[in-house]
This record gives structure tokens, C-alpha cells and sequence, in this order.
């Protein structure tokens, strides 16, 4: 242990630790975690499949299901994920709706 750590006392746990421990202890704290359908956790660039069919509102188009939606990005919402697909700007996708692949 090296004496160039600043400490501090982390009121959760009662004990003393490192700047930089708590700091990502918060960090983990403030995440959301995002599960498709089945139960998967999401990640950002993750591949998910629709489980049903979705109409596109604004776009006039249907998404089928089994349609592959490439490198999605989690919105910091648990049930959001923000998708790029071809011919369709500014997707948003329910968790609830995709399998990740």
C-alpha cells in the first residue's frame, strides 16, 4: 500500500478506503442494468434479434420478427435501447422486445 492515497470514509460501509475505490463503488452503484426478454444482460455494441414484429411509429414500416438489429446503445433507461437499422433514424427499442444474440 502506498502512502499517496488520499482516504476516506465511506458512510455505507463504516470503513476507510481510497479515493479511487469509492469512487467506482459509486460508479457501479449508479449503473443500470438492461436485460432483454430471456433475462440477458445488454452491453452497448451488443447484437439483439425482435422477439415479435414492431410497427415503426413515423417510419410506416414493420419490423419482423427474428430481424437482426446490430451494435445497440443502452440509454441509461432499464427498458430503452437506442438501435440503428437502415432506413429508420432515431430507433428506440423496448429490452422487452429483443433476444440478444
Amino acid at each position: 500500500m502506498s502512502g499517496d492515497d488520499d482516504y476516506v470514509y465511506d458512510e455505507d460501509s463504516g470503513e476507510w478506503m481510497p479515493t479511487s475505490d469509492l469512487a467506482a463503488k459509486q460508479a457501479a452503484a449508479n449503473t443500470v442494468e438492461v436485460r432483454d426478454a430471456v433475462g440477458n444482460i445488454l452491453e452497448d455494441g451488443d447484437q439483439v434479434t425482435l422477439v415479435k414484429d414492431l410497427d415503426v411509429k413515423g417510419a410506416g414500416q414493420t419490423l419482423k420478427q427474428g430481424t437482426l438489429i446490430k451494435s445497440i446503445r443502452l440509454t441509461g433507461d432499464e427498458q430503452e435501447i437506442d438501435c440503428k437499422y437502415p432506413g429508420i433514424k432515431g430507433l428506440v427499442l423496448r429490452a422487452e422486445f429483443v433476444k440478444k444474440r
